[in-house]
């Protein structure tokens, strides 16, 4: 009776002093500084009674600049976020086979000018003895047949001279538009290959917006429909046009590509931002539950095959959230479970995040 009583008192010290220690656990995580983030919602527009969908914004005018001809790079002469003009050089090439081949058809052309120029003068000759009937037909024929290959010669020549002059811009990769350069992909020594993306260029005057629509609503979208236009970063409301419509979702996961030209940008609006795009249409009632819940990817956790995302619970407590994920758009990942339509979630940190660590929202 003894030894159990013994055990028993053992037993209960031991459930206290670990109560104790689990209670001295907690009280470093409050006392720690509360981490700096920013979040996002899934849909601010989820609650209207019109169709909404998530998009992206993206430059109207946008190209990936590769050459013809191989050769190593000489001059990168812009950097990554620089503005250029239309028809301002961003990359050379070493053009030195280029020149010597120029100069050998630009002395072709020399020759065959003069082979020409004596082929006419004889020809000239002969066609006047002819009318004087001092040369026979058959010394006209080859005549004029040594005339005209003189002339074909020349032609060719310079042909050959314009396809050479024609190289010599793969050579120079300028910009097809004014924008800013998005990204460069060598540099100066690198050898070019043909078909080799050098320099990505987009153009910033003009936005555009792409967005996933579902079948239940894609009939209704109308090109030149005006949209509101919601950028969920910033929350800035812009207004813009349905430019174009697709007809088939065979490529795009089920969804049709709607793209909306945005009417003004100010500058603080910039291409790859998130945002909602909101239908002057009435949802269906059974469309309603057929929303497609979009998130950036860059926002998930993924811890062995869980996926989650950090959420912000009661008294700014940063709280991990498992979710069941769907398909891929792009950048964004479509949620299936576990985040509701209108609940805000951490999309970046100024720390490292762990379940329950103190959060501001910035």
């Amino acid at each position: 009776m003894k030894n159990f009583l013994f055990k028993t008192t053992i037993i209960a010290s031991l459930f206290v002093l670990l109560i104790s220690c689990n209670g001295e656990k907690k009280e470093p995580i409050t006392e720690l500084p509360a981490i700096a983030v920013k979040v996002s919602g899934v849909s601010e527009n989820d609650n209207s009674p019109f169709v909404s969908a998530s998009g992206k914004i993206e430059a109207e005018n946008s190209a990936n600049l590769s050459t013809r001809m191989m050769g190593y790079v000489t001059k990168v002469n812009v950097i990554v976020g620089q503005k250029v003009a239309a028809g301002q050089t961003l990359v050379s090439i070493n053009n030195t086979d280029l020149q010597a081949k120029k100069a050998q058809v630009d002395a072709s052309i020399l020759q065959a000018t003069a082979g020409y120029n004596n082929a006419k003068k004889d020809y000239d000759r002969f066609m006047n003895l002819f009318k004087q009937q001092s040369a026979s037909q058959k010394e006209l024929d080859d005549m004029t047949a040594r005339y005209e290959m003189a002339k074909a010669g020349l032609e060719g020549a310079r042909q050959m001279r314009n396809e050479v002059v024609a190289q010599f811009k793969y050579s120079n990769i300028t910009a097809p538009f004014s924008g800013v350069v998005t990204n460069t992909f060598i540099k100066e020594g690198d050898m070019a290959n043909p078909g080799m993306p050098l320099v990505s260029i987009e153009g910033a005057s003009k936005l555009q917006v792409t967005a996933m629509v579902s079948e239940s609503d894609i009939t209704a979208i109308k090109k030149g429909m005006p949209v509101t236009v919601l950028v969920k970063s910033s929350n800035d409301q812009l207004t813009g046009k349905v430019s174009e419509v697709s007809i088939s979702a065979k490529n795009t996961g089920g969804q049709y590509l709607v793209k909306i030209n945005l009417d003004k940008a100010d500058a603080s609006v910039l291409s790859g931002m998130f945002v909602n795009v909101q239908f002057p249409i009435e949802k269906q009632q059974n469309a309603s539950k057929s929303d497609v819940m979009l998130i950036p990817e860059t926002a998930l956790i993924k811890q062995g095959q869980l996926t989650g995302l950090y959420v912000i619970g009661n008294d700014s407590i940063a709280i991990l959230r498992w979710l069941r994920i769907g398909k891929t758009f792009g950048n964004q990942v479509e949620v299936l479970s576990g985040l509701a339509a209108n609940e805000q979630y951490i999309v970046s940190a100024e720390g490292k995040l762990f379940n329950g660590a103190k959060v501001s929202i910035q």
